[in-house]
């Protein structure tokens, strides 16, 4: 493992077992081994042949470690990274990278004084049905696109963990949010947000949200809903893309995407539909006259393209995939989305609290 960047897991739960699976699958990095203040975690990695180290400290003052992946609960991102940093080590957060705005730029404040980088694990940007719709939005297929919704839905409930407490920075924004903003502001990429619209479950948990509504609002006139749902035992699409000449949808994450496009708007022999209650010729359907179809196929994705990227950009080779001022980008929408859902009103994006970012 000659030349290749030294890494040290601190938090050894879910996420940090994910986190080391991948780094010994990709070869990207070494993995040094892991620390949680757990013991009987730190016994489990002894156990699959993984160094654990005994506190964090001795992990800051191993001269061979280049970088640490911070896996722990949200609370502690923000104090173990500025501490590594100032350690000369680099840093990969766990998302929410934060909880707050202001807490993001005292860390990387941290970062630019110390030289050491910083970033956030946003590997849903790996996505397939991500990367198709981000496809279906650029490709001018659609024509204007006027509305994007996107959604996780299951029915187990929130999980029973710390994600439950609103001390740790549990409830759905923080752990499923931060995935589906970030997706959509990838996508739309070249608008504004101008105003946010959220609302917020509590079906099965009172103390955060198991579940959220929020409605974004782009320049130009293009809507986007983000939605997550803990007691939905039916799930509506995935994605769902509707642009004036043209509409997409992907129903689940394992399918492709599929897109239905206007040929032509005239249509004098329409023939209308018959419903129980009369007749419609505005919502009779189309057929292969004036529509046709085509596939985005599933792009082929490898997720540990974002650990080469990282030990790349430590040498300079590369810049950074999740950049400040995306992370911030996010973490201002959801800030903003927990406000609106405390006035039940929606929430101007404004420049004075983005101090000038392009948000």
């Amino acid at each position: 493992m000659k030349n290749l960047k030294k890494c040290v897991i601190v938090g050894y739960g879910g996420m940090g077992g994910w986190h080391a699976r991948h780094i010994l699958e990709a070869g990207a990095v070494e993995l040094l081994g892991v620390y949680d203040i757990k013991e009987e975690r730190c016994r489990a990695a002894e156990e699959n042949g993984i160094h654990a180290y005994a506190s964090f400290e001795e992990v800051l003052a191993d001269p061979r470690v280049d970088f640490i992946t911070i896996a722990t609960p949200n609370e502690w991102h923000k104090p173990l990274a500025i501490a590594a940093m100032r350690a000369g080590k680099h840093v990969i957060s766990e998302k929410p990278v934060t909880l707050t705005v202001a807490d993001l730029e005292e860390i990387i404040a941290v970062s630019k004084q110390t030289g050491m980088l910083f970033t956030a694990h946003q590997n849903r940007r790996w996505d397939c049905d991500y990367q198709m719709v981000r496809t279906a939005y650029h490709s001018g297929k659609l024509g204007r696109v006027t509305a994007i919704e996107s959604r996780y839905q299951g029915s187990r409930g929130i999980p029973g963990d710390w994600r439950g407490k609103k001390e740790h920075g549990g409830g759905m924004i923080y752990d499923w949010g931060v995935h589906l903003i970030d997706q959509m502001l990838g996508i739309v990429d070249d608008r504004r947000v101008e105003k946010v619209y959220c609302r917020c479950d509590h079906i099965t948990n009172d103390e955060v949200d198991d579940g959220f509504k929020l409605d974004m609002y782009f320049e130009g006139g293009l809507t986007a809903r983000i939605e997550v749902g803990t007691t939905n035992f039916i799930s509506l699409p995935r994605f769902y893309i509707a642009g004036v000449n043209g509409t997409g949808v992907v129903h689940d994450w394992r399918d492709e995407c599929r897109l239905v496009l206007c040929r032509t708007w005239e249509d004098k022999d329409v023939a209308p539909v018959v419903t129980s209650a009369g007749f419609t010729k505005t919502m009779a359907p189309r057929d292969e006259k004036t529509t046709y179809e085509e596939m985005i196929p599933r792009p082929v994705m490898d997720v540990h393209d974002f650990y080469r990227n990282f030990a790349a950009a430590i040498d300079g080779k590369e810049n950074q995939i999740v950049t400040h001022a995306q992370l911030l980008r996010s973490l201002t929408v959801m800030e903003a989305a927990f406000r609106s859902d405390e006035l039940g009103t929606p929430v101007d994006i404004d420049d004075a609290l983005t101090h000038d970012r392009v948000i």
